[in-house]
């Protein structure tokens, strides 16, 4: 396996989210050198890729959870044969539904928490901690976690990070990008529906996709150990390739 690997947060969250399952990737490889880098902290989501473009490494698989995984898809079509490989954690080509995919968070129930938000950005987060952990085996254990790992940003960042979810479309981007392709979902995830998976595989066939059933949309924090050996199986198959 290529010897770097960045780990991209999810929206709202910071680096803290994901250091549990980076701690367990590090300790089990310790030749591999796994990076968590925060979104980007800007206000015009057209900006962010190219921000993330400029910042990191060209030579490193790319990994996201939830947003992170949707950026990590469009940087990972954008460098082609430079990224050895893209792995996504709960996170849908579409996160909003359309007409085209249904499979995703119904399009008035995501307007209606970007409104939430906009009138009430903390209790909007506080709630968005609760759903993230829905569906969890320990949902109020999980939720403390995830709200210990929330940013203190502008809510003009945040915003934008949420207009990135709600535009976002990976779909031409996860076609365009023909390395490997390892893609994980929650069974019980409140945000991002399981039915994805079915629907990423029909899409791509050729890609791999698995469920963690009896999961939340927290799964890299929930379940770090279980999402470790996934990520780490496929690194190793990836390189037999």
């Amino acid at each position: 396996m290529r010897e770097r690997l960045i780990l991209l947060p999810g929206w709202a969250f910071g680096p803290a989210a994901l250091e549990p399952l980076a701690e367990v990737l590090r300790e089990r490889q310790p030749h591999l050198q796994v990076e968590i880098a925060p979104l980007p902290a800007l206000e015009q989501p057209s900006a962010w890729l190219d921000e993330l473009d400029a910042r990191l490494p060209a030579d490193g698989w790319l990994a996201g959870w939830s947003l992170g995984g949707m950026l990590a898809t469009q940087l990972a079509a954008r460098r082609g044969d430079n990224c050895p490989g893209l792995m996504t954690l709960c996170s849908n080509p579409c996160f909003r539904g359309r007409d085209d995919w249904s499979a995703a968070m119904p399009a008035e129930v995501f307007d209606a928490f970007e409104e939430a938000f906009r009138l009430g950005p903390q209790d909007t987060l506080k709630r968005f901690s609760l759903l993230c952990s829905r569906g969890a085996y320990d949902p109020r254990t999980l939720t403390r976690q995830l709200q210990v790992s929330l940013l203190d940003q502008p809510q003009a960042v945040a915003a934008a990070g949420l207009r990135l979810l709600a535009e976002l479309d990976g779909r031409a981007a996860l076609q365009r990008y023909v390395g490997p392709q390892l893609h994980l979902f929650a069974g019980g995830d409140a945000l991002v529906p399981a039915a994805a998976a079915e629907a990423l595989l029909a899409w791509l066939p050729d890609v791999e996709v698995d469920v963690l059933a009896n999961a939340s949309h927290g799964l890299p924090l929930e379940r770090a150990e279980d999402v470790a050996t996934a990520m780490l199986a496929f690194m190793d198959e990836g390189e037999d390739d």
